[in-house]
């Protein structure tokens, strides 16, 4: 059978090739033939018409919206998360198999009114899942968005601070005084440029948070309510609450049926001016407030937080870094921490380092282990192990999805204690970090240094250990189980 399939997640790195990958080989092994879009950061290699046409059914395995989804209208759908697709493609192929000629597609993209076709940013999230799934992904498709401006203006930012020195803050504006001949002016620049990324990520956040409810209509209503939260101090949390208000109001304006000559005009005039008024207003003189009451809580919360109280912090973030390998709870640890970074505060930047260097800590454990005890890893985690050294290092925790896909009893409580320790560790350490991703390219950026490669090579060692030792004495309970029906099997024959 032919079949086509999209992948998408948040962060668009790691996950969304994965599952292609995975989806590819499993088609392969059954005998039928795929087409996968790969909605990542690279870019999508977008499935033609044809493909489409010709596919018997169709495969989503994506933790945000699908872009362009109307365009499989009609044909019949399995849907997904992509750690399904990782850890069971091959299910996801007979699903598709079973559904193939028997069920329309369940997509409601055919109901949309028709003043709202024309070229897509991404996708509203698809109708018909579960409210908890729905909000996730309406929340995961803002972070995705707000990513490149985290790690843009977060690594100019760490640059400015390795080439000025932390007095680089007071610069004057190089708008007004910048010397090309100076480094202190360039490091100026970097700082200043970076600062103005950093200005956008509430917006942008509430803004794609809004877009994945309503569409496009409500991307000027989730920015205006985002801007509104910055405005009133709410932060980051502000942002998450105005996209979603934003989001919620233009969904509710949608059903409001207008007569035909109205409607033309709806998503580019009225929705946006009543979307914006209302959240904007909302969000500035009722609820922006309170939420910048429970933002300045937790801020002199994480500011107050030393020695045991920190430590456990870091312990807690970096077992979650771990605990699904670069899925949903592992987004959550990292949204807490970039979201800490807005602030500035020491506490934050210290949050940031641990949660990086628990993240890096699985691939690079397995690595570790595959290379040091091979005789208990299979042929294809062998190979997976050469690419995990680089993943690791580089930050991209989903390096260790093909160690834990096969074998998560023992590899997932391994590389969660790892993890653990590290972010403890780092914590107590006072490690810093400006810089949201980078791994140990950004090394040179990072506060304390020192401790800060001690605090991963232990976390490295005690999941590389717990998972020799796990994978060991299985085997040798195995094995000795093997020696014990030996003898009663000789004696039967």
């Amino acid at each position: 059978m032919k079949f086509v399939a999209v992948t998408a997640c948040p962060t668009g790195i790691a996950h969304t090739y994965m599952a292609a990958e995975a989806l590819e080989q499993a088609a392969k092994d059954a005998g039928d033939e795929i087409s996968v879009e790969t909605q990542g950061s690279a870019g999508s290699n977008a499935l033609s018409a044809a493909e489409i046409a010709a596919a018997d059914a169709v495969v989503f395995a994506a933790d945000v919206g699908v872009s362009g989804r109307e365009r499989f209208a009609g044909k019949p759908v399995v849907d997904a998360t992509v750690k399904q697709a990782i850890n069971d493609a091959a299910g996801l192929v007979e699903q598709a198999r079973g559904k193939a000629g028997t069920e329309p597609s369940t997509s409601d993209d055919a109901d949309e009114p028709a003043h709202e076709s024309g070229p897509e940013l991404a996708t509203k999230v698809a109708a018909g899942t579960g409210a908890g799934t729905r909000l996730r992904q309406w929340l995961m498709t803002g972070v995705s968005y707000v990513i490149p401006f985290v790690a843009a203006g977060g690594l100019l930012i760490a640059l400015s601070f390795a080439l000025g020195g932390f007095q680089v803050t007071e610069a004057p504006d190089v708008t007004e005084q910048f010397d090309p001949m100076t480094v202190a002016s360039w490091a100026a620049l970097a700082n200043q440029i970076g600062s103005a990324a950093f200005e956008f990520l509430v917006p942008v956040l509430a803004g794609f948070i809004a877009f994945a409810m309503a569409d496009r209509p409500a991307i000027a209503p989730g920015f205006v309510g985002g801007a509104a939260a910055v405005t009133v101090g709410a932060g980051f949390l502000g942002g998450l609450v105005a996209g979603l208000l934003a989001g919620a109001v233009v969904a509710a304006l949608r059903r409001i049926k207008v007569p035909r000559a109205v409607a033309g005009i709806m998503p580019v005039v009225v929705l946006p001016l009543v979307g914006s008024l209302v959240t904007g207003a909302l969000m500035l003189v009722a609820i922006g407030k309170p939420i910048a009451v429970a933002m300045d809580g937790l801020t002199n919360w994480l500011n107050g937080l030393t020695g045991a109280h920190a430590a456990l912090l870091g312990l807690v973030l970096g077992a979650m870094i771990a605990f699904d390998v670069g899925g949903p709870v592992n987004k959550v640890a990292y949204t807490f921490a970039v979201g800490g970074l807005t602030t500035g505060s020491d506490t934050a930047l210290e949050i940031m380092a641990a949660v990086m260097a628990a993240g890096m800590v699985p691939p690079l454990a397995l690595a570790l282990a595959a290379t040091v005890r091979r005789s208990l890893f299979s042929a294809a985690e062998r190979d997976s192990s050469r690419t995990a050294w680089l993943l690791g290092a580089s930050f991209i925790t989903e390096g260790a999805i093909p160690f834990a896909a096969v074998d998560p009893l023992r590899v997932i409580p391994s590389i969660v204690a790892g993890s653990a320790v590290t972010g403890a560790l780092s914590m107590t350490f006072g490690a810093t970090l400006r810089a949201p991703h980078g791994g140990l390219f950004v090394l040179p950026l990072v506060g304390q240094p020192l401790l800060y490669g001690l605090a991963i090579l232990v976390g490295v060692a005690v999941s590389a250990v717990a998972v020799v030792a796990a994978k060991h004495a299985t085997r040798r309970d195995s094995t000795v189980d093997e020696k014990r029906e030996a003898p009663a099997a000789a004696v039967a024959a």
